[in-house]
């Protein structure tokens, strides 16, 4: 069988949703595993962290510069945390032969801190269900790296069962700085993994990396596994990631996870926040949103604990659609990188509210001047409320069967700063 072919099947058995944004060398293997077509490759990892909340596994297959359109995302839930595994199947091209450069994706793990497996030929199968398993016991993304060699060569197919694990989404207790802590806190056990991985195969000689030939076999290839300096050679396709890790090592000492009250206090909205009414009627009603980066990012916190989860700057969109159904994001952070989902999510007809706080500003960086929205979503029919109007948002909060943009108007008050309260 062709490496895309096993490649697709592993994942038909490992995973419960498959979503790509096709490219070479990843086309075939899209098609071949029947993986929703999706607008970007942020806007898919975001389906997939929104299925991980829900339990479910996602794998996201994508072009090597893909990743760069959602790098944010991938760096975001390594501190951030998820339930079912989320694997990226990056396909890197590093003849340049469908790309416009030769980008090596491998890169991106030690910038997330996330595995990174590159199967070769005859464990193509069970590297997709490592990657899962990983993925679940230290609650980020792994990267499964793949090139034309393997994509289109023949490869070994066998059956491997499912592994299931659990992650665990940030405790929201944790400040921003625990979340940190918490994520690096993963990081020995992500060396011992690599160490002890039986997708490795140590014979000495010559050691190639993927589908590179050698003696020996590395797959693990961040964090690399110990021991690889005493090779003759380490032949890798596209730049030298593994000889040029071979000295990387776990942090020597990790603090304990802060949390809000280990440090004396937690943040809130400002205290004549406009949009109170929203965040009050939200909690009255048992509604669970996805925040987004900005002032939105404290429904994490008491008194209102309406959010369980945030992925970074525009991510709220994709994510609430495949799990709580309901997204709180700002005008600023729509229109900086959100309204790609919300293209998506209309076009798809998914249920979503998406709760747009309108105030003009960006709360989170010195109140600078934001544009509305207002005239760049006439396509999505938005529903425009004054934050005052209780009943319209008494009526107009609630799940619905398709998508629904509610943009609520406020002005944050002159002097405004978010509270402090203490413990």
């Amino acid at each position: 069988m062709k490496g895309f072919e096993v490649l697709a099947s592993a994942l038909s058995r490992s995973a419960d949703h498959c979503y790509a944004v096709p490219g070479y060398p990843v086309t075939e293997l899209s098609a071949m595993a029947k993986a929703e077509p999706v607008i970007a490759e942020k806007v898919a990892l975001e389906y997939a962290l929104g299925d991980s909340i829900m339990g479910k596994r996602a794998a996201v297959i994508m072009k090597n510069v893909g990743l760069n359109n959602g790098a944010d995302l991938l760096v975001q839930a390594t501190t951030q945390g998820l339930a079912g595994g989320v694997v990226i199947v990056a396909g890197d091209d590093p003849m340049a032969a469908g790309s416009t450069n030769a980008m090596d994706s491998r890169y991106f793990g030690e910038l997330a801190q996330t595995p990174v497996l590159e199967p070769d030929p005859e464990v193509c199968s069970a590297s997709v269900e490592e990657a899962f398993s990983v993925s679940e016991s230290f609650s980020r993304i792994v990267i499964l790296r793949v090139t034309p060699q393997l994509v289109f060569g023949e490869a070994v197919a066998t059956a491997v069962p499912r592994t299931p694990g659990e992650g665990k989404v940030a405790d929201p207790r944790l400040t921003m700085k625990g979340r940190v802590d918490q994520a690096d806190s993963y990081l020995p056990g992500m060396f011992a993994w690599s160490a002890r991985s039986r997708l490795n195969r140590m014979k000495g000689g010559v050691a190639g990396v993927g589908a590179a030939e050698g003696d020996s076999r590395i797959v693990t290839v961040y964090p690399p596994p110990p021991g690889l300096a005493g090779f003759t050679r380490i032949n890798e396709i596209g730049r030298p990631f593994v000889a040029e890790h071979l000295a990387v090592v776990p942090p020597a000492a990790i603090p304990p996870p802060q949390t809000s009250e280990s440090r004396g206090f937690y943040r809130t909205f400002c205290r004549n926040c406009p949009f109170i009414p929203v965040f009050d009627i939200m909690k009255r009603k048992g509604i669970q949103a996805i925040a987004d980066a900005g002032c939105s990012i404290l429904a994490l916190n008491p008194p209102y604990r309406i959010a369980g989860a945030s992925y970074g700057l525009g991510s709220a969109i994709g994510v609430a659609a495949r799990s709580t159904h309901v997204a709180l994001i700002g005008d600023y952070a729509l229109l900086h990188s959100g309204l790609q989902s919300l293209i998506d999510v209309y076009e798809k007809r998914l249920s979503l509210l998406c709760i747009v706080l309108e105030n003009r500003c960006m709360g989170m960086t010195g109140g600078q001047e934001a544009p509305s929205p207002c005239k760049y979503i006439r396509w999505a029919d938005p529903l425009v409320v004054r934050a005052s109007a209780t009943e319209q948002l008494e009526e107009l909060i609630t799940i619905p069967e398709e998508p629904v943009t509610l943009i609520v108007q406020g002005t944050c008050p002159e002097g405004r700063h978010h509270e402090t309260v203490e413990y």
